[in-house]
């Protein structure tokens, strides 16, 4: 059996039961202990499962290591985005310098902005399109056009941002998780979104309530570092006050 055959099972059995004894593994399996041990350390080390004392239990989070196109992300959860979008556009106000970060959500949000003065700054070519369209004021980063996300990421897009300062910024996120903060699976995405986080007096994370418990490949905020905007809050944030319920 290969190694990655091995492993998928094992972690279709944590997915049944749970948690799993080394000597259960060799017997459902037929290995090794060695193998089994192996096997549970490989996978605990990817972050798939964890280790304990004789065996593994399952990981608490679920992990999120390929990014989804635009159109597929726009057919899910899209009245719980629609809802968060409606919310974090009208908190901007006339004079606010405004970055708008690439995604579905943030998108949402120009079907309720109406007529306003603020100036946007975007690194997403739709956004600035709709922007454009619509008669505002609208900066569009330059840099390296990712397809799948039809987002503007790399460094040069990150040293544009770094001149800037924001008075609200409003981005989305692929995992929202409390120790892992908030993540997304392109290093390149993660530098431009931590660049204009950085930059912004007051951060806005546009997270439906399927995003938290979810980790992708590359934090590019530590949990706290902005006011979440979501339609559920998970039982165990209730002791966080920077959550926003749209």
């Amino acid at each position: 059996m290969l190694t990655e055959q091995r492993h998928e099972m094992i972690l279709k059995i944590l997915e049944e039961k749970r948690s799993v004894t080394v000597l259960e593994l060799t017997r459902l399996l037929d290995i090794s202990e060695s193998t089994a041990r192996r096997d549970i350390t490989e996978l605990d080390k990817a972050g798939r499962l964890v280790k304990v004392f004789g065996g593994a239990v399952a990981s608490k989070h679920n992990y999120l290591l390929t990014e989804p196109t635009v159109a597929q992300k726009k057919e899910v959860h899209r009245e719980e985005k629609k809802r968060i979008a409606r919310y974090a556009a009208s908190l901007i106000e006339p004079q606010d310098f405004v970055y708008l970060d690439a995604g579905t959500t943030t998108g949402y949000m120009l079907d309720y902005l109406g007529q306003t003065s603020a100036t946007f700054v975007t690194n997403a070519v739709a956004h600035a399109q709709k922007l454009a369209a619509g008669g505002g004021h609208v900066l569009l980063v330059g840099g390296t056009l990712k397809s799948s996300t039809e987002a503007v990421v790399g460094t040069m897009a990150a040293l544009t941002l770094k001149d800037y300062h924001f008075t609200k910024g409003f981005f989305g996120t692929n995992g929202a998780n409390r120790e892992a903060g908030f993540t997304t699976p392109d290093a390149n995405e993660a530098l431009v979104k931590r660049t204009a986080l950085e930059q912004c007096q007051k951060a806005y994370i546009l997270c439906d309530s399927s995003k938290f418990h979810m980790v992708s490949s590359v934090t590019f905020a530590p949990f706290l570092a902005g006011t979440i905007l979501t339609d559920n809050r998970p039982e165990e944030f209730k002791d966080i006050a920077d959550i926003v319920l749209c």
